[in-house]
């Protein structure tokens, strides 16, 4: 028997974390922390719907936090199988874990000095040690179009996924004794044409497919129309001698918009005194690990890297030590600060949101997608203030919002790499329930393409 249950990201954007149970021995592909509202982020702390310590190996799609982001607690509540991955995620896995629980620690510290209640405060979810001791469960890399043995009756395939360095789908092989069965999990698709990696590998012949659906409600402006509009942003600010705060996912956004920032100096696009501040010590680290893994570039990239440092360029300053961050705040106009995280739930651009978001002459520019109940989400909305640091914040700075730098596939490119093979039934996951994971399986439906929303710990017997 064949059973299927999705434990994270079923009828939501975050939190994947998908179990598939065949011949008693079972796999899971992703661990990921939910992130949101307060209220989607308590389910971190919530059972996982499975016996972690039942747990035979999991397979790591990429390292993203919603992806990889409860490793650290699976392998506390006692899981001691094998971590497979590719050589790139786990890397960036690394860097990813160790900086949640350095956040995590450091909340409760700050908790902790702000409590005055006597009562106990939150400890949190996981430790450095934790993390540390998870990172000692990763097994062996492996290479794309690489097939492994993960365990008795199942075997998996890592196909290029594009979405960030290292990403991959993962393709399984399923033998039950009974029948055999091709189940491909989609991971986070990465939306073609982009200049740094490759674009999806398409999606092979599989019976089941379970397909990630961020943008599965449209389509993404063009990628040269988003760098134009992104340039535009940062020369009128500078005109008007503001800052531009780009708050950034360390993890390829980040790579990715250095690189264009790299191309928009040297050729004029803007102007080559502006200051650029990439304050993340996490984007640093993953910067660094991105020159270490050709094997996942696309080629025109991989030329470029034979004339010299794309991310490079003059003004450029890296920016890892708190002090430093906070001379930032210094800078009264003419800066760039890249500075995570994305969805402003966390990290070091809360800081420059508190500084700039009400100065009328600064911008604030996002590159990403922001959740429902996040920071990055109430701003785009259009809220008047909003409370930053238990301080409420006026937002008086210009806000910029350009979604085709999106490491997303949307709606065309989901479709397309899905393709028209024959599928027994399409699973819907990682999205928004009333927008993007709705409208797919309407677009789906209308092709007769037989599609299920899995619910939350719902087990689906595969045939």
């Amino acid at each position: 028997m064949i059973i299927y249950s999705c434990h994270g990201a079923a009828k939501q954007v975050t939190g994947s974390c998908h179990l598939v149970t065949c011949n008693d021995r079972r796999v899971l592909i992703d661990c990921g922390m939910f992130q949101g509202s307060e209220d989607v982020e308590r389910a971190n702390a919530e059972p996982f719907g499975f016996d972690p310590a039942g747990i035979d190996v999991l397979l790591l799609t990429h390292a993203h936090l919603d992806h990889c982001g409860r490793i650290p607690l699976l392998v506390r509540q006692g899981f001691r199988g094998r971590i497979i991955t590719t050589a790139a995620t786990r890397e960036l896995a690394r860097v990813v874990m160790l900086d949640a629980a350095g956040l995590q620690e450091e909340e409760a510290r700050r908790a902790q000095r702000r409590n005055r209640s006597g009562e106990a405060v939150t400890p949190p979810l996981y430790t450095l040690d934790d993390a540390l001791h998870a990172l000692d469960f990763f097994g062996a890399d492996v290479g794309y179009d690489e097939t492994v043995q993960v365990v008795e009756g199942i075997s998996a395939r890592f196909l290029d996924a594009g979405h960030i360095l290292g990403s991959a789908s993962i393709l399984l092989q399923l033998d039950d004794g009974k029948q055999q069965r091709r189940m491909l999990f989609s991971g986070d698709l990465g939306n073609p044409g982009r200049p740094l990696l490759r674009d999806p590998t398409p999606a092979p012949a599989a019976d089941y497919v379970v397909m990630e659906s961020t943008y599965g409600d449209r389509p993404h402006r063009s990628v040269p129309d988003s760098v134009d509009e992104m340039y535009q942003a940062i020369r009128e600010t500078v005109n008007r001698r503001g800052n531009v705060v780009i708050p950034t996912f360390a993890l390829e956004r980040t790579q990715e918009i250095l690189y264009y920032l790299h191309r928009g100096i040297a050729g004029g696009a803007i102007p080559s005194h502006v200051r650029v501040f990439l304050d993340s010590p996490m984007a640093i680290s993953a910067t660094e690990i991105f020159r270490r893994h050709p094997e996942c570039f696309d080629k025109g990239f991989l030329d470029e890297l034979q004339h010299g440092d794309p991310f490079a360029m003059p003004g450029l300053h890296f920016i890892r030590e708190t002090a430093e961050s906070m001379a930032i705040n210094n800078v009264d106009g003419g800066a760039i600060i890249l500075a995570g995280s994305g969805m402003c739930n966390g990290g070091r651009v809360r800081h420059h949101l508190k500084h700039n978001l009400w100065r009328e002459r600064s911008s604030v520019v996002f590159v990403g997608y922001a959740a429902e109940g996040t920071l990055a989400r109430r701003i785009i909305d259009g809220a008047a203030s909003v409370r930053v640091f238990n301080e409420e914040i006026p937002v008086r700075a210009q806000v910029w919002t350009i979604n085709g730098f999106s490491a997303h596939a949307d709606q065309p490119s989901l479709l397309a790499w899905l393709g028209d093979v024959p599928r027994r039934k399409v699973f819907l996951v990682h999205g928004e329930y009333g927008r993007g994971m709705r409208a797919m399986q309407e677009v789906l439906a209308a092709r007769d393409v037989a599609c299920q929303l899995p619910g939350l710990h719902e087990p689906i017997k595969i045939d």
